[in-house]
């Protein structure tokens, strides 16, 4: 059996009965996780009261204001290290996400496998995602990394795991020591949309990171679509943190990958517009992120949840 120590870190904001489904799915593994946490981003429904009374025994973390799912993420990772002793791997996931009974224990067996495979653990792991009806769901499958940095680009044992170069939060499980050997954190400025692939994707600048589709979670957003449906007046945050990315994290990518990064993101955009049911709000949206990345950098993690003194606290530990 695999002895790393798992916390298990859930964002949460106004979604009570997913939150509690998501819990009951965390509670029903079959290699539990350590350790549960769950922040919650200031809901204003009963979304901390079903954490807190889950029999789970969630550590739960209510911040001021809703910081969104990046300043969630950062404050619950910088949170679930602060600690002693610290777990050897972070489970990530929204609360809109409901964890299959093996899913974990999937992950951890592809942490063995890489070792065996590579002679090293990986930095990260991702699990494929279903959606409500058991098809695939393509808002978080990643794509091969185009261009191997090193290791095996498939996962000898792991049922079709495959290398990638980024992972969604939806379900990722995170090496703790490559997070802080980097003192890498999620960006809390993104506030919304790209926090998880800006900061898997620094973690794999030279880490290695697998897609494992036999550790399953169920997604339950809305409607069955990928990431680059009508996203409406949020498209903001898809232009104003690309944006950022070209300008502020240029590191996180070789030259060929800066390039494929430039060339998949205008091709995402136009394919965004050519879908959009309103281009007008699309042209606004994309319009306010633009003259918002234009006009500042991305503020730093530890100033912006300057009001939880705690997690600001937890934050300069990795950071600084």
């Amino acid at each position: 059996m695999n002895t790393a120590t798992v916390t298990a870190v859930v964002v949460s904001y106004n979604r009570p009965q997913l939150l509690r489904e998501c819990l009951d799915g965390i509670a029903a593994q079959n290699r539990p996780a350590d350790r549960v946490i769950v922040i919650d981003n200031a809901s204003t429904d009963d979304a901390a009261a079903v954490a807190k009374s889950h029999p789970i025994g969630a550590d739960v973390v209510e911040l001021s204001r809703n910081y969104g799912g990046a300043g969630g993420f950062c404050a619950g990772m910088a949170l679930a290290v602060a600690g002693a002793p610290q777990p050897d791997f972070l489970w990530v996931m929204d609360d809109d996400t409901v964890p299959t009974p093996t899913a974990l224990n999937e992950l951890l067996k592809a942490t063995q496998a890489c070792r065996d495979a590579n002679g090293t653990l990986p930095a990260v792991l991702g699990s494929k995602t279903l959606w409500t009806d058991g098809r695939e769901h393509p808002m978080s499958r990643p794509r091969p990394r185009t261009w191997l940095f090193r290791g095996e680009r498939d996962l000898p044992g792991c049922g079709g795991a495959f290398q990638a170069r980024s992972m969604s939060f939806v379900s990722c499980l995170i090496n703790v020591q490559a997070m802080l050997a980097l003192k890498a954190l999620p960006r809390a400025a993104f506030f919304l949309w790209n926090d998880d692939f800006e900061f898997t994707t620094r973690l794999l600048r030279r880490g290695i990171g697998y897609y494992v589709p036999s550790s399953e979670v169920v997604h339950k957003t809305k409607v069955f679509g990928s990431s680059d449906a009508d996203p409406g007046e949020r498209f903001r945050f898809e232009v104003r943190n690309k944006i950022w990315m070209m300008r502020a994290c240029r590191g996180d990518f070789s030259g060929r990958e800066y390039a494929e990064f430039l060339l998949k993101t205008v091709r995402r955009w136009a394919l965004t517009f050519a879908r959009s049911g309103d281009r007008a709000l699309l042209r606004r949206a994309g319009m306010r992120g633009l003259r918002e990345a234009l006009g500042a950098k991305p503020s730093p993690n530890a100033e912006l949840l300057a009001d939880e003194p705690a997690v600001a606290q937890a934050v300069r530990a990795i950071e600084d």
